[in-house]
């Protein structure tokens, strides 16, 4: 007889030897459920090293579950539960933002249950088939649900030990996940959505947890940065220091320009009125998020700072202004501004009721602070509410008073799915083909509306104002409208036209004299020292250093950087420039993480 079977006929029943395998194949067989779940992929589009670094990930879950209750059953069916669970939470999230789970969304539960009814959830094939299979699985298992375990045995050390050595076995990636690396799992922080897809959605989520921790510069020390600064050049105000005018800072929502590419035809422009506007501004400018990702574009702005030296996905308002840190509103305070931020959302998105009066803000009003009567457009309080509220705000000051106002519009969110909501402008050549995108371009059109109101207002007042306003991100709408907008498929871009994802417009307007120039292009990160020079305001080291930065690299993001002939360039190359951004990162990293030994006379007011 064979050995094998001589051995299992006497060490084990039937039953157990049926456990023993169940044990041993759940976490298989819920990996391929997960992949199932959340694009759709095949049992025989894994590698060996893929399927063992899964295996591991789900086994610490699926074995730490088997030991605790030794209902082996239950576990299993519990396991694959859990992640085809996983797997669904992941598509929804990435078809939203255009990311799945991140390691850091997990400190933004609430901002995303404050959006999440914008969103219509349905079930595709590959999610009905998964929920089929589980159902399936319970039923064929229902009569082992009570029964399903190793029954009490004389060696219950034996079976203790054989559970605790395949957790300590599977719990080593989990608890090192640089050790997936070895396996082969990494994760491309330009297009996570296809990392879950390829690699796994438990194991890359896992080794995203590496990037949890910010870089520390090669070389943070006073003396290095006392040298950064000694090359920094004084720059003069574009405009007269006398004039101080009061200053409007809007970033709009998922605004961006598709018409740019000149590859569509739409029944109306989306920027008739920004388009004819005297004394303006106008330029494009890169940011480090696409579909989602508000608070970084913000803090970008804010701060001077570059999502280029923190983690994938980070969201610094949650994980590092912990402290004051230096921005716009901090130095336009020291310039005897009163500071005011407004976001009609909830108070606690992003958790900006705690970041605002780090970075210097005097005062921050949400949704249910607003002065103003408000109307929505799909569900969101319209751009025209937003900017009228702007007008109230000026109206209530004292003439005396000089105001830093900072708007966050929130009409032009996804998701672009709100049943009935007319589509006011179209695609000439293929109208309703792509009704999320259709629905996005009637949002952006009526933002061009609000905004005619807000400088038609402004152009009658005899106090100086300046106003800048830039789109966060692009929106998240169908992939095949954005090939169709950009002209070329995500496949085949160049670098240059990767970075274009990322582009978004600005406009700066004042109802004073502004220069006669032209900004073609730059980055949220640099928008600020355009904003401070056209004001008038004196610039602390810090923007000073920046200006003189953006002379060469007129653009840096999470993406890339652009260099002032407009070629794009990855992080993950070396060239002329690497010694410069790594001065900027040292620069930066001083500022959000100097702490006490932070050199604050290098950002506040001269």
């Amino acid at each position: 007889m064979n050995p094998v079977k001589t051995f299992l006929k006497k060490h084990l029943s039937r039953d157990e030897v049926f456990l023993s395998i169940l044990l041993l194949v759940t976490p298989l067989t819920a990996f391929y459920l997960m992949q199932f779940a959340y694009s759709g992929g095949l049992p025989w589009e894994y590698s060996l090293n893929v399927l063992l670094a899964n295996y591991l990930c789900i086994g610490v879950v699926h074995f730490t579950l088997c030991a605790v209750t030794n209902y082996i059953v239950v576990c299993s069916i519990l396991t694959h539960i859990l992640c085809c669970i996983w797997g669904i939470a992941n598509h929804y999230v990435s078809l939203f933002r255009g990311t799945p789970i991140l390691p850091w969304d997990f400190t933004a539960l609430g901002t995303a249950a404050a959006v999440a009814d914008s969103y219509q959830f349905s079930l595709n094939i590959p999610m009905a088939i998964s929920i089929l299979l589980i159902a399936a699985m319970i039923f064929l298992l229902r009569k082992k649900l009570k029964t399903g375990r190793f029954r009490p045995s004389k060696n219950r050390l034996r079976l203790r030990v054989t559970y605790l050595c395949a957790i300590l076995l599977c719990a080593y990636p989990v608890l090192q996940p640089n050790a997936l690396g070895y396996l082969g799992i990494e994760t491309d922080v330009w297009d996570q959505s296809k990392s879950y897809s390829q690699d796994g959605a438990l194991a890359v989520f896992l080794r995203n947890t590496q990037f949890m921790s910010v870089e520390e510069p090669k070389d943070s020390s006073e003396e290095n940065l006392n040298r950064i600064v000694s090359g920094v050049t004084d720059h003069t105000p574009a405009v007269s220091t006398d004039t101080r005018p009061n200053i409007v800072a809007i970033m709009n929502e998922s605004w961006a320009d598709f018409e740019d590419f000149g590859n569509l035809s739409l029944s109306e422009s989306v920027t008739d009125y920004i388009d004819s506007l005297d004394n303006c501004i106008q330029g494009h400018s890169y940011t480090s998020v696409f579909g989602a990702g508000t608070s970084a574009s913000e803090f970008e702005f804010l701060t001077g700072n570059s999502m280029a030296f923190l983690p994938s996905g980070s969201i610094p308002y949650q994980q590092y202004v912990l402290e004051p840190t230096a921005s716009l509103a901090s130095l336009l305070k020291e310039n005897g501004y009163r500071t005011l931020a407004i976001h009609p959302g909830e108070r606690t998105s992003w958790q900006r009721n705690q970041a605002y009066p780090l970075l210097g803000f005097d005062q921050f009003k949400c949704v249910e602070d607003m002065d103003v009567p408000l109307t929505e457009e799909h569900g969101y309080v319209s751009d025209q509410s937003s900017f009228n509220q702007i007008i109230y705000e000026f109206e209530h000051k004292s003439p005396e008073e000089r105001l830093f106002l900072f708007n966050v519009t929130i009409q032009n969110h996804g998701s672009y799915t709100v049943e009935n909501y007319p589509a006011e402008v179209t695609l000439t050549d293929e109208p309703g083909k792509y009704p999320m995108a259709e629905q996005y371009l009637t949002l952006a059109n009526k933002s061009d509306e609000a905004f005619q109101l807000l400088v038609d207002y402004f152009s009658h007042q005899d106090e100086p104002i300046i106003i800048l306003m830039f789109g966060d991100h692009q929106p998240s709408v169908e992939q095949e409208f954005l090939d169709k907008a950009y002209g070329v498929t995500q496949d085949n871009m160049t670098m240059e036209q990767y970075m274009d994802k990322y582009k978004t417009p600005f406009l700066i307007w004042a109802n004073y004299d502004l220069p006669d120039d032209q900004i073609p292009t730059s980055s949220l990160n640099f928008l600020g020292q355009y904003l401070l020079s056209y004001a008038g305001i004196e610039a602390s080291t810090y923007e000073n250093y920046l200006t003189d930065f953006q002379q060469k690299l007129p653009a840096m993001t999470f993406v890339g950087y652009v260099d002032a002939n407009g070629k794009a360039y990855s992080h993950l190359e070396t060239n002329d420039y690497t010694s410069m951004i790594e001065d900027y990162r040292t620069f930066a990293y001083d500022n959000l993480f100097g702490g006490q030994t932070r050199h604050a006379q290098y950002y506040q007011a001269p």
